[in-house]
């Protein structure tokens, strides 16, 4: 096996938390949101992001709005929706366990 598949998988896993996240504070535009992962170390690509944006929406966690461009067409911004942020708080929660059951089976002397 290897580890660059391993790793791979992982961020597949959390790519979704990770754009709720982006979107909980502010609006967003997908090369915004491909920035905030970029510097988190998520290098995603732009035919990684739009797909996610998509399902994410047509499932009802996001909603977007066009902007006019000072620099070309006008922007998608993408925002989370009342169940989207619901949906966010969830996460967050499993997430929190998740991060607390992995502490215990790497460290089981800390418990």
């Amino acid at each position: 096996m290897k580890i660059e598949n391993a790793k791979a998988q992982m961020r597949k896993g959390i790519l979704e938390y990770c754009i709720l996240s982006i979107l909980e504070n502010q609006d967003a535009y997908a090369s915004d949101i491909i920035n905030r992962l970029k510097e988190a170390e998520l290098i995603v690509v732009e035919g990684t992001l739009y797909p996610l944006l998509t399902r994410l929406k047509n499932a009802g966690l996001l909603k977007y709005r066009w902007e006019e461009s000072t620099q070309g067409p006008p922007r998608k911004y993408y925002a989370l929706t009342d169940e989207g942020a619901s949906f966010l708080h969830e996460l967050d929660h499993s997430w929190n366990n998740l991060i607390g059951a992995v502490e215990k089976i790497k460290n089981p002397e800390k418990q």
